[in-house]
């Protein structure tokens, strides 16, 4: 964990287990990392991207007023949960949606936050395939192209069947909450 952060500070990309799917991931503030991600992805930089956060405290960081629901979604989700916010702030611009939305998920999954945590930023969080192909259920269906485009691969839960995506859901300013997927 000490190197993958490391690593992430200096703005190298890395690979790694979430509490979803394989990722892809750096350093939410560094924008050369944050296009090489699109890069390795093949993606068009007009999609957005995931960030994962290790606390509700660094959440509210990088999100201006936060609707009360969102706690209790956060408290009460039996799943991974990532919540479209739409009053992101301290986040370069390249990371936001067309619409000016940023999506965050508080992630449970331990490697991540500790990575999160000697970071002390948010990480980066996208799916390790190329841009329109499935998701990768484990490391051996990760794509070469992927594993070599990457700085670096946390070798943990590499045997691990990894479950699906989160859930996603757009919280409005009234509180209105929209399922996505």
């Amino acid at each position: 964990m000490h190197d993958a952060a490391e690593g992430l500070k200096v703005g190298k990309t890395l690979l790694y287990p979430t509490d979803t799917v394989w990722g892809l991931g750096c350093d939410a503030s560094n924008e050369e990392a944050i296009q090489k991600i699109f890069d390795i992805k093949n993606r068009s930089n007009e999609k957005s991207f995931i960030l994962l956060v290790d606390s509700v405290a660094m959440l509210e960081r990088y999100v201006n007023n936060i609707p009360d629901v969102c706690f209790d979604l956060i408290d009460f989700a039996v799943k991974p949960l990532t919540i479209i916010y739409d009053e992101p702030i301290n986040l370069p611009k390249s990371l936001l949606a067309a619409d000016g939305t940023i999506a965050i998920r508080v992630t449970e999954d331990m490697n991540c936050k500790k990575i999160i945590q000697r970071l002390r930023k948010p990480l980066v969080s996208t799916s390790a395939n190329i841009s329109g192909q499935p998701n990768a259920e484990s490391y051996a269906e990760i794509s070469e192209e992927i594993k070599t485009g990457v700085d670096l691969i946390l070798n943990e839960r590499l045997e691990e069947v990894m479950r699906q995506p989160s859930s996603i859901v757009k919280v409005g300013s009234d509180n209105g909450v929209k399922v996505i997927r």
